[in-house]
């Protein structure tokens, strides 16, 4: 039954890369500074939207890990310790950070976001829990694993930089939407989207299945082009804004 679930959540998850992709191109759905006011009638505060939306991966993945697999190697439990680490940063830390006072989030979104994350987290805590080549301590000393963990962690560093940046945007109080500059932003519009990109390629080649994977294709189908065009909203919305920054991956996009 949970290997068939799980076949069951990947193919769900690839099906909603495409609605994702299809949904963000067209503006269905927009939150944050894409947002337009009085666009959605049902929100709700944006910390308490991201910590719903985001709790899944904590608990679904470690229920999953720990309930569906009678035994656990080292290998897999390093993969659950840094997931989690992950996810406690990203679900509880970095919203309690961020100046939101007054912001909302659609509730269609949470909804939509708290479905992915139960299934991306069920997938990958099976996955990580019952891959073969995960029983085997020698996974640690693999190519795929170490090339993995350096370029997980170069992401994960990216990222945390980012937020830092965006944060410190409104440390003064104010609420509104300024030009980010340090870090990766020197080259990219969405520099925290392009460190959870490398972060998501990190973790699919340290795991090295098949979920890791869709992981990876889902994240692009919802932080591609959201960055495409927040890199859009920028340039029409601040003249004088850094001509040579791409919008998501350095020198090229």
């Amino acid at each position: 039954m949970a290997h068939e679930l799980y076949n069951a959540f990947l193919i769900a998850i690839l099906i909603l890369a495409v609605f994702t992709y299809y949904g963000t191109v067209k503006d269905l759905s927009p939150y944050g500074r894409l947002m337009k006011e009085g666009a959605h009638a049902w929100t709700l505060p944006s910390p308490a939207a991201w910590l719903m939306f985001e709790c899944p991966q904590v608990f679904a993945f470690a229920l999953t890990f720990w309930l569906t697999a009678d035994t656990h190697s080292s290998v897999a439990i390093t993969l659950f310790v840094l997931w989690q680490s992950h996810y406690l940063y990203r679900g509880i830390l970095y919203p309690l950070r961020r100046n939101d006072q007054g912001k909302r989030f659609p509730i269609a979104n949470v909804v939509f976001g708290f479905l992915f994350n139960l299934m991306n987290g069920y997938t990958n805590g099976y996955a990580v829990s019952h891959a073969e080549h995960l029983l085997n301590e020698n996974w640690f000393f693999s190519p795929w694993f170490i090339g993995g963990l350096v370029v997980a962690l170069a992401g994960w560093l990216i990222n945390f930089q980012a937020d830092a940046i965006l944060v410190n945007l409104r440390r003064d109080g104010s609420t509104g939407y300024k030009i980010p500059y340090g870090g990766f932003f020197r080259y990219v519009s969405s520099a925290n989207y392009f460190g959870e990109i490398l972060l998501w390629c990190g973790w699919a080649a340290m795991s090295f299945t098949t979920a890791g994977i869709v992981f990876v294709i889902f994240t692009l189908s919802n932080l591609y082009p959201r960055a495409i065009i927040s890199h859009r909203w920028y340039r029409e919305n601040f003249a004088d804004y850094p001509k040579e920054r791409k919008a998501v991956f350095p020198f090229f996009v």
